[in-house]
């Protein structure tokens, strides 16, 4: 397995945000996590790649222990996070969002990475004079996915990357997702609170609620199929 959390246990401020939570994510898999507000969804994908430590319990990458490690460390190691909210360098233009995402990268490598990232995303290939700050939503979270995907991860971390966008925009972005894991065997663990849509793509699924997994499956879709618990925990 590409990813292993077991048994953490994760405190924010203080406060405990997760309990004994254990999962796997699988080389070439997508692998949601869904829940309520406030479950410890973005709290589990913090401290995978090192921006939190558990109080306890193990985070493994690639059978390496990497639970104490610093994120910068995860990042050469082939972990990528997208916060939420499609963040990027308001200031800087597009191509240069991107070249920050690639900043390990020799020249010709830097220029293959973004053809690659331009394919997928032609839009910031067309716009890649333009400052960030004047893309649309949508093209902001393709600027966001693309500058993480400058270093060829092996592990893709995402939150909550259909939030404020519109239904079609949703849909393309999640087209976007298969791609990445179908073409370049990338793995991807995704937070999302569009449920339907991101269960569309998943090839398993984890549901959080009060920051320890109460359900599993490996056939996420089945899940909607519950009505009581789609009312419970899926809405």
């Amino acid at each position: 397995m590409l990813l292993q959390l077991s048994n953490l246990e994760v405190s924010y401020h203080k406060k405990q945000v997760i309990f004994g939570l254990s999962l796997v994510v699988e080389e070439g898999k997508v692998v949601a996590l869904v829940g309520p507000n406030g479950a410890g969804k973005t709290t589990t994908l913090n401290t995978v790649i090192g921006l939190l430590h558990p109080r306890k319990g193990e985070v493994f990458f690639r059978g390496e222990n990497i639970t104490r490690q610093k994120a910068s460390e995860n990042v050469r190691r082939g972990i990528s996070l997208i916060p939420q909210g499609g963040r990027v360098f308001p200031d800087l233009s597009v191509l240069e969002n991107l070249e920050l995402g690639g900043y390990l990268l020799e020249p010709r490598r830097l220029q293959e990475r973004l053809s690659y990232v331009c394919g997928l995303f032609p839009i910031l290939g067309e716009r890649q004079k333009q400052r960030a700050d004047s893309l649309s939503g949508g093209e902001r979270q393709m600027l966001a996915i693309g500058r993480a995907l400058m270093l060829t991860p092996v592990l893709l971390l995402l939150d909550e990357p259909s939030i404020g966008l519109a239904p079609l925009l949703v849909k393309e972005i999640m087209k976007t997702l298969v791609q990445i894991s179908q073409g370049a065997g990338t793995s991807i663990f995704v937070v999302e609170q569009n449920v339907r849509e991101i269960f569309q793509i998943a090839h398993k699924a984890y549901v959080l609620r009060v920051g320890q997994i109460i359900l599993e499956s490996q056939d996420p879709l089945a899940l909607l199929e519950d009505e009581n618990l789609r009312k419970s925990y899926l809405s």
